[in-house]
């Protein structure tokens, strides 16, 4: 077959990806390949406007099969990569050899695995995909007993959106706060006391010993001899890079693809974008990362494309996430760092607050924001500038950040 740019991920970041190199001119075959039934999607909206009814296909879908055509960028849906050889610049799909000019990597994240006694003989689910959330959808309601094991952002989402519909939710986390590891205990705490007056039974300090099942029933067993009863038994206990493929033809990977600012892997002409990337986060901070955001898939999506196609890069992005839960919207700008300063501003009490991380130069390197929307913007701004911003400032709810803003790198 004729090569151009093979993409192995139908997700957000490989669909956006192909649309970025038709958007900056690149005229060859482009040939975007995924293993599920689905043209490219959104996930976030899975967890929550989707379960809850409040999304339809269209909300989900990036683009519709028209713009596919239009765009002469040939989908093939549930069709699974089983090799790529890098020298002989091809991939391998059942059996047969396609070759490729240029190949992009987007095989996203895959749920780190459940490896307590009794899993194997237990029904559980997990929620990463349309069908996955196509299944847990008509389970969530009143009535219904609904386990979630780990309080990540999106098991709490989950939670949120059960307790609408009816549910009974209960939430086990092994840490001593949910969002332990990525979440500053201010947060963490603000969002235990949401979900507890919204009738979450959230249990942190919380050691899974086993797990088990009877007829209809699921059971989880805890160190301290408590059991849980559930109808349901959802797990979301993290992520790891789908990076298999990459690792079998020999390019580095480091908890995910190793990628440089372009997206560039250790192999000429092969790039790697979105979740199952590890890369830099410069100027801001030091080390890699493997960030698992919307933003950062279509940041680096746009990074292939480029380097690709000779387009203009892309400048670099301070990275965000998002996550709604209830009437609470949060937002956080840039990466949490352990040993920094924490200026709280507004009152965690009203819903309403945002909490700074200052470095040992005053500089904001992270905010999380809840219903603040102001505070995020400003926050991704100061970090994007390296600004210095005093104590007092910040936790003034009242005062205005925009004259820190018209500081220049």
């Amino acid at each position: 077959m004729s090569a151009g740019v093979v993409i192995i991920g139908a997700g957000h970041a490989g669909g956006s990806a192909a649309a970025f190199l038709r958007q900056y001119g690149y005229e060859g075959p482009i040939t975007l390949i995924g293993d599920e039934p689905h043209l490219p999607y959104q996930r976030p909206p899975l967890s929550k406007a989707w379960l809850k009814g409040e999304a339809s296909g269209d909300d989900l879908y990036l683009r519709t099969q028209d713009f596919y055509d239009e765009a002469n960028i040939a989908v093939w849906l549930e069709r699974r990569v089983e090799a790529i050889d890098t020298a002989g610049k091809t991939v391998t799909i059942d059996g047969d050899p396609i070759g490729y000019e240029h190949l992009i990597i987007a095989t996203g994240s895959k749920a780190r695995p459940f490896g307590c006694p009794g899993a194997e003989g237990t029904p559980y689910h997990l929620l990463r995909t349309i069908a996955d959330a196509e299944w847990l959808k008509p389970h969530l309601r009143a009535g219904q007993r609904i386990g979630l094991i780990g309080a990540g952002y999106v098991g709490l989402e989950v939670a949120a959106s059960a307790r609408k519909l009816g549910s009974a939710v209960t939430v086990l986390e092994r840490e001593s706060r949910i969002l332990a590891r990525v979440a500053s205990p201010v947060l963490s705490e603000a969002f235990t006391r949401i979900h507890r007056d919204n009738g979450v039974n959230l249990i942190t300090g919380a050691e899974v010993v086993r797990v088990s099942a009877d007829d209809d029933l699921r059971r989880v067993h805890m160190a301290d001899g408590a059991v849980h009863e559930f109808d349901v038994l959802l797990v979301g206990i993290g992520a790891l890079p789908a990076d298999d493929l990459a690792q079998a033809s020999g390019i580095v990977c480091a908890n995910g693809i190793v990628v440089d600012p372009e997206a560039r892997t250790s192999a000429a002409n092969v790039f790697a974008i979105g979740d199952v990337t590890s890369r830099e986060v410069k100027p801001w901070y030091e080390g890699r990362y493997r960030l698992e955001s919307v933003p950062s898939a279509l940041e680096q999506a746009k990074q292939a494309a480029a380097a690709i196609t000779g387009f203009k890069a892309p400048p670099p992005e301070v990275p965000w996430f998002w996550s709604d839960q209830y009437d609470y919207k949060l937002q956080i700008a840039g990466l949490t760092r352990p040993g920094v300063k924490l200026i709280t501003r507004g009152d965690p009490m009203t819903g309403a607050f945002s909490v700074f991380h200052l470095n040992d130069s005053q500089q904001v390197i992270c905010v999380e924001s809840v219903n603040r929307p102001a505070d995020f913007m400003a926050g991704k701004q100061l970090i994007h500038k390296a600004v210095a911003v005093e104590d007092n400032v910040i936790s003034d709810a009242d005062a205005s950040l925009k004259p820190y803003l018209q500081t220049t790198r």
